[in-house]
């Protein structure tokens, strides 16, 4: 979803009206971020608090690439991380995850083996459908075992876009709070739906009922279901003792688009660069009783920052052990206080870009290859900068190209090497970034290895639905990355 799909952001359309009115009754952020333009690595920073490239959601097989865990992928969530809900247990509090994981599929990075308590969802996405044969179809969870499969048991239409799997995630949501608030236990719900992701689907009941088609329905579904989220806290009296925080995982996917991918309203290009279009987010806060109405807010945040304020709010201290990138927004969203912190953009392995106050400075540039971008793969349609969407990897290191995001947010118009305001930027932004890079230790890359013998061929719990298939044998390789 893409940071101007919402009408509190200025979408036209004006179809978002209970997120709308969320951040009517909450704070909006404007300068809020992903960890990375691409969906595992920024849910891995989300839940570690940390870079991708420290919590080793990267590749090394070929410089600066957007890598994630296909079902082939052989990684996943390395035990030695430390995740939001393994840290929450310790304040006592019950986990569930509804929806896409993404984490890794093999039995070792199973989120219940990671801090979760309850989980209702798939390990990848609904990519498909496949053939059981050569691919199989995704295994949707309960808790620990598989209850059935994408295009088989949970039906998506590819033809019309119909499926009624938001619907069962609210479902999931709504129980789970009843049962918690019911036993007054504290709870952290991870609600990570997909129905934007292509292929975009809803529900029937949804189905053409938005001016901007499939994809315009698909978000009023969600947009509906936040608010019967919202309304269900404040009907069960916890919605005072209930933060909840909404953004997405990257940037509207432009290359989808305009049937299946969104808006990154007046940002250049979208998912997968590391320009504002891809990494700048929707980002509401809502507690009532404690944040202040109708607040906006240009405190820079990260989606690394949920980690870190969540321990906050249960009375926690982030890990000591090791570097966390996510800063506690507390301050921010209570007091209107503003926090100087930098924004890293990294791509891969490479760090591209990075952000101090207004002005963003880019090391690297590239959109995508030449050769992906001549058989119509597109990640800025439409939005060719000249010298800034590159199509082959654009080293900026010595120079880098700076932008003003406050007078020029589409990355149109780089300052002059030569003036005054450059030579200031840059002394500050140089010093930020000798600092960042001092400090970095990757962690191990968990995207390198392929393998088609640990794809979702025999989850566990199969055997139940008799959906047990049989795997090729093992014959691990370096994964391809083009993007």
């Amino acid at each position: 979803m893409g940071w101007g799909d919402l009408g509190a952001f200025g979408e036209p359309s004006k179809e978002t009206p209970n997120l709308d009115q969320m951040a009517s009754e909450g704070m909006l952020f404007l300068d809020f971020y992903t960890a990375n333009p691409l969906c595992s690595p920024s849910r891995a920073a989300l839940l570690t608090g940390r870079l991708p490239v420290r919590n080793g959601f990267y590749t090394t097989n070929a410089h600066a690439r957007n890598a994630y865990t296909p079902q082939d992928i052989v990684g996943g969530i390395p035990d030695s991380e430390l995740l939001l809900p393994e840290l929450l247990k310790k304040a006592g509090y019950i986990n569930k995850i509804i929806g896409k994981w993404h984490l890794g599929h093999r039995p070792q990075f199973h989120p219940l083996k990671h801090g979760f308590d309850e989980w209702f969802g798939s390990p990848n996405c609904h990519f498909g459908p496949f053939d059981n044969r050569a691919l199989p179809n995704i295994p949707v969870y309960r808790d620990w075992e598989m209850i059935g499969r994408y295009y088989e048991d949970f039906k998506i239409d590819l033809k019309t876009g119909e499926a009624n799997l938001t619907q069962i995630y609210l479902q999931e949501a709504l129980d789970f709070i009843s049962k918690q608030q019911a036993s007054q236990q504290p709870f952290f719900l991870y609600w990570a739906i997909d129905a934007t992701h292509a292929p975009v689907y809803a529900s029937k009941q949804f189905l053409g009922t938005s001016q901007r088609g499939l994809y315009g329905d698909a978000v009023r579904e969600i947009d509906d279901s936040i608010g019967k989220i919202l309304k269900h806290l404040q009907k069960l009296g916890i919605s005072e003792n209930t933060f909840v925080f909404f953004t997405s995982d990257n940037g509207a996917a432009l290359i989808s688009a305009p049937k299946q991918g969104g808006s990154n309203g007046r940002f250049l290009c979208g998912k997968q660069t590391t320009f504002e279009g891809g990494m700048r987010e929707p980002a509401i806060a809502w507690w009532p009783g404690h944040i202040p109405a109708g607040g906006v807010s240009h405190q820079l945040g990260n989606v690394m920052d949920l980690f870190t304020t969540s321990l906050s709010l249960a009375g926690l201290e982030p890990p000591s052990d090791r570097q966390i990138d996510g800063i506690d927004l507390l301050p921010a969203i209570l007091q209107g206080k503003l926090i100087d912190r930098p924004i890293f953009y990294y791509r891969g392995n490479e760090m591209m870009a990075v952000r101090v106050g207004l002005y963003k400075a880019h090391y690297w540039t590239w959109s995508n290859s030449w050769e992906e971008y001549s058989k119509g793969i597109d990640f800025c349609p439409g939005q060719n900068v000249s010298g800034v969407t590159t199509h082959t990897q654009e080293e900026h290191t010595t120079l880098p190209l700076l932008f003003h995001l406050g007078r020029d947010p589409g990355e149109k118009y780089p300052l002059s090497f030569a003036s005054d305001e450059y030579q200031r930027a840059m002394e500050r932004i140089s010093v930020t970034v000798q600092q960042h890079k001092a400090t970095m230790v990757p962690g191990q890359p968990q995207l390198n290895v392929c393998d088609k013998a640990v794809m979702n061929w025999s989850p566990p719990g199969c055997e139940k639905l008799g959906k047990c298939l049989k795997p090729p044998k093992s014959d691990p390789k370096k994964c391809f990355w083009p993007h």
